[in-house]
């Protein structure tokens, strides 16, 4: 979904159920049915109408008001169930005409397909559970254990960033995820600062 807050909200909020519970009911007068929806939401948005919010060499086109209106256009509740959220700053010339070649796609698919392997063996006896990001708390309370190190950091980060037990959730299987693709048994304290800065829109300047 490009230019996410252009979307009513009233349709954005009916996506709340399929993303919390991988499914969508239908209710009419006389039946109720269920049907799968498992799906990846992919979206994108300038974070203010102007697109230069929080750039301090662009020009000031949109006002304080009127950007946190349009960042309130995204519901909390709709944010707490997305697993990532990633602030993609502009990229300076330097960068752009630099000839040093960043990893390729090819061995990053390579990576992702062993992180999936290992996600693949963990949950084998589990019905209706393949990844990650398809756990449920006590498949979290399993598989994501935090030594004392992690378990602080997590902490020092809910109560900072405001962050609700469902946010929480969601940092315990991304941190998983970051863990599985370094191949690391254990999650450790680094998987859980690099799960949490992907909470950018958490954050103070982002609806709050």
């Amino acid at each position: 979904m490009d230019e996410l807050p252009e979307f009513k909200r009233e349709v954005l909020e009916v996506m709340r159920q399929p993303l919390e519970d991988r499914e969508v009911t239908i209710s009419r007068a006389k039946f109720t049915v269920t049907y799968p929806s498992s799906f990846m939401l992919v979206a994108s948005m300038n974070p203010s109408p102007g697109g230069y919010f929080n750039d301090p060499n662009a020009p000031v086109t949109s006002s304080p008001a009127e950007m946190q209106r349009y960042l309130s256009k995204i519901s909390g509740p709709l944010l707490d169930r997305i697993d990532i959220h990633i602030e993609v700053t502009p990229v300076p010339f330097d960068k752009l005409s630099e000839e040093r070649r960043g990893e390729s796609s090819v061995e990053i698919r390579k990576r992702v397909i062993k992180a999936r392997d290992i996600q693949t063996e963990r949950f084998i006896e589990l019905q209706n559970i393949h990844y990650n990001a398809q756990m449920g708390v006590k498949q979290i309370r399993a598989y994501c254990v935090l030594d004392n190190t992690s378990k602080e950091l997590l902490k020092t980060a809910m109560e900072r960033l405001n962050l609700s037990a469902r946010a929480y959730d969601r940092i315990l299987k991304v941190s998983r995820t970051i863990a599985d693709l370094e191949k690391s048994e254990s999650i450790l304290g680094d998987h859980i600062s690099e799960a949490i800065q992907y909470r950018s829109l958490d954050r103070d300047g982002w609806l709050g």
